[in-house]
């Protein structure tokens, strides 16, 4: 029996355990069945609270998808984590560092007015890593894929290819994506042979130079509400394409996210809510 907290950033839900002093068994058994919506708590997975042994850092996350595999970052999880830590005094500045499994990254919390209590959190999502070999994908270690062309489904899709610490396949439409195109497409490129440790995929239609809308099918979890990762590496692509600058709005199922592609320390910094929905206690 342990107890946990449901959080959601714009839509993106985990399953949140404090696991700083100790951590369930089973975890990815757990996950499977933490995630269920039905006979769960329901969520997009599970993530867990840990301690950092990395010097200068307190705090770890580590995420599960709803599938039970295990992923290296999530962009909204890491926001709400940083919320549920700074919410409970558990860290008591506003810019603090999380260890990931996509490495070190930093947030930064934005408090309600006369309230110890986050409104918003800014993560430095890191540099994006371009080359195949980071992704990591098939082909050309060194080569960048930009547009590159991809049959799949009866279908070809011009694809550019980011990892934000996790693999991202980013495909412009010209008009919004439907959900049979999403729930489609979607899992065929997510398993494809070109992408050893599959992919998130995300499908994106340009509202303007200023506001794209996406929609995500993820890695071990299907469709969710939204991806800070995705939205991240959508930034990326889209101006890598020419078709944004480096800050733009971007539209997901749950709700908007501000983006920047800081041309200085070529860091991609997301902005956005984090919630917590209810707490509970799990009677495993």
């Amino acid at each position: 029996m342990f107890s946990f907290v449901k959080m959601e950033g714009i839509g993106n839900d985990y399953v949140y355990v404090d696991a700083r002093k100790a951590a369930p068994k089973g975890l990815s058994k757990l996950a499977r069945a933490i995630s269920d919506r039905h006979f769960g708590v329901g969520s997009d997975g599970l993530i867990l609270i840990r301690t950092s042994r990395i010097k200068g850092v307190k705090h770890r996350m580590q995420m599960f998808n709803s599938d039970g595999s295990e992923s290296e970052m999530c962009g909204n999880g890491l926001r709400c984590v940083a919320k549920y830590l700074y919410d409970r005094n558990l860290e008591r500045k506003e810019e603090f560092s999380i260890e990931t499994g996509a490495g070190v990254l930093h947030v930064k919390v934005t408090p309600t007015k006369g309230k110890h209590v986050a409104a918003k959190v800014q993560v430095n999502m890191g540099e994006p890593r371009l080359l195949r070999s980071q992704i990591p994908m098939a082909g050309e270690p060194e080569g960048m894929v930009v547009g590159l062309p991809l049959h799949v489904g009866g279908h070809e899709f011009a694809i550019t290819c980011v990892s934000m610490g996790n693999p991202h396949c980013v495909i412009f439409l010209p008009e919004p994506p439907s959900k049979e195109l999403v729930h489609g497409i979607g899992p065929l490129i997510e398993n494809h042979e070109w992408f050893p440790r599959r992919t998130n995929v995300e499908f994106v239609y340009r509202e303007s130079e200023r506001v794209l809308h996406q929609r995500t099918w993820e890695r071990g979890a299907g469709e969710t509400l939204a991806c800070g990762t995705g939205a991240s590496a959508v930034c990326v692509a889209a101006n890598l394409n020419g078709l944004a600058g480096r800050k733009v709005k971007i539209k997901l199922l749950g709700g908007d996210l501000e983006m920047h592609w800081n041309e200085k320390d070529t860091c991609v910094y997301k902005t956005g809510p984090a919630r917590e929905v209810f707490s509970g206690v799990w009677p495993a």
